[in-house]
């Protein structure tokens, strides 16, 4: 860390009066264990509908597993990505804004929902094994992408359509063995499954991390 950013987080670590109307502390976290928590779909989206904290779970999974994470980095990824920039350009103010929050609000939330590891004494973050709980809600479909279990819905109809042309006796499906219709039936459900994994993996937050600095 430069010395510019040293005697920033030294002011952040100073100021007392948040600034962001999104800093207000679900609770006060003075140690880094994370909970196990049971969390319902209702808390899932509730803890993935800030943006902030879809930040900081894109950000850790783009590192190894249980590696850890300052929090002066996150802080400058963030706010690189909330102001479209890079970190270099990132501002005081700007940092201050993101740091506030995270250190009061979003990731003791994280810690108390068991997705992150946070010591807030050290100002370090890790990935917690609860996001594997998670896994599916961290996936998104873009905007122009049809959600897949329309994709199968879809396939499924199709080859049900074949079973029917196959039993009628309908030209040509009606010359077509069991093992034929077997062989296209794994063909079809075998590359949609392939196609799909590797449509996830792209789309799984973390999997695109690339900040300048």
């Amino acid at each position: 860390m430069t010395q510019g950013r040293g005697d920033d987080v030294i002011q952040e670590r100073r100021s007392q009066q948040p600034d962001d109307p999104d800093t207000t502390p679900d609770r006060d976290t003075t140690t880094g264990t994370a909970r196990e928590t049971d969390l319902d779909r209702d808390d899932i989206f509730d803890v993935l509908s800030n943006g902030r904290r879809r930040y900081a779970i894109e950000y850790l999974k783009g590192h190894d597993e249980g590696e850890t994470i300052d929090l002066s980095d996150l802080v400058d990824y963030i706010a690189a990505r909330e102001n479209d920039t890079t970190v270099g350009q990132v501002s005081y103010k700007q940092r201050k804004r993101v740091y506030s929050s995270l250190r009061q609000t979003h990731l003791p939330k994280l810690s108390d929902c068991g997705l992150v590891e946070y010591d807030r004494g050290r100002g370090t973050i890790a990935l917690a094994d609860g996001v594997r709980e998670v896994q599916m809600h961290l996936e998104y479909v873009p905007e122009d992408d049809i959600p897949w279990c329309y994709h199968y819905l879809g396939l499924a109809s199709i080859m049900g359509t074949v079973v029917g042309l196959v039993w009628l006796g309908v030209y040509p499906f009606g010359d077509l063995t069991t093992a034929g219709f077997g062989t296209i039936l794994t063909a079809a459900f075998g590359v949609s499954a392939v196609v799909h994994t590797i449509h996830t993996k792209r789309n799984e937050l973390g999997s695109d991390l690339e900040v300048d600095r």
